[in-house]
């Protein structure tokens, strides 16, 4: 059997640890990219064009895959963005644009997919949040992504709580700040030992794909800990 996995968000800095890995681990990785990006990914099997924050972008590629794959072992969603602002900064836009960004992506993917794994009893879904969703006190400066990741978190909770007593598992990763070069270039005073980075994010996310004893876990993956 194929070991099918989807990627959303691969050409990032996190997806391209995330594809490096899993296709080191014999992985076929299915990517997606926002269409016209012109993002390529060589590591990659196949490439889609999906805006997976957009219902019907995401309902045609679902339909698509299974026509073509079949089946999947795990989709790992990663797309996203990040808003800074506490309350009274924060628009509704800047909400609306978060969830968009963070809820949508990874909602329309759940919505299409999970009928799949239903019906094959298997699979994974892989879900990427934030601390500050978790802790008030790193969330009450970037209110509209925190809402937005803890719609995630939330969501992770719900594909667990629909899957009980199936093989289908949810697992949720809660990085402090990401080790990137734009987190760096952003940030140059961060004492960058309290990041985490891709490829730790990416050995966690293998270790639970590969272990079907872990089920529905919260990876907190917090640098300098």
């Amino acid at each position: 059997m194929d070991r099918n996995i989807i990627i959303t968000g691969g050409a990032g800095n996190l997806g391209s640890a995330v594809i490096e890995k899993f296709k080191r681990e014999g992985y076929k990785i299915i990517a997606t990219v926002l269409p016209g990006s012109g993002d390529e990914i060589e590591e990659a099997d196949d490439v889609y064009e999906v805006d997976v924050t957009d219902e019907k972008s995401a309902s045609e590629f679902a339909k698509e895959y299974i026509m073509q794959y079949g089946e999947v072992e795990a989709i790992i969603l990663l797309v996203g963005g990040y808003g800074g602002g506490n309350i009274e900064n924060t628009s509704t836009d800047d909400i609306n644009k978060m969830i968009k960004l963070n809820f949508f992506s990874t909602f329309n993917l759940v919505k299409n997919f999970l009928p799949m794994m239903k019906k094959a009893n298997t699979g994974n879904f892989l879900f990427v949040g934030a601390r500050p969703a978790l802790q008030p006190e790193d969330g009450k400066e970037v209110v509209a992504y925190a809402l937005s990741k803890g719609m995630v978190v939330n969501l992770a909770d719900f594909v667990a709580e629909e899957s009980k007593g199936t093989k289908i598992r949810s697992h949720i990763f809660v990085p402090s700040i990401i080790d990137t070069p734009e987190n760096r270039e952003s940030m140059p005073d961060a004492d960058f030992t309290e990041w985490v980075h891709p490829s730790e994010i990416a050995e966690a996310m293998h270790y639970a794909v590969n272990n079907p004893d872990l089920r529905n876990m919260t990876f907190k993956l917090y640098g300098g800990v």
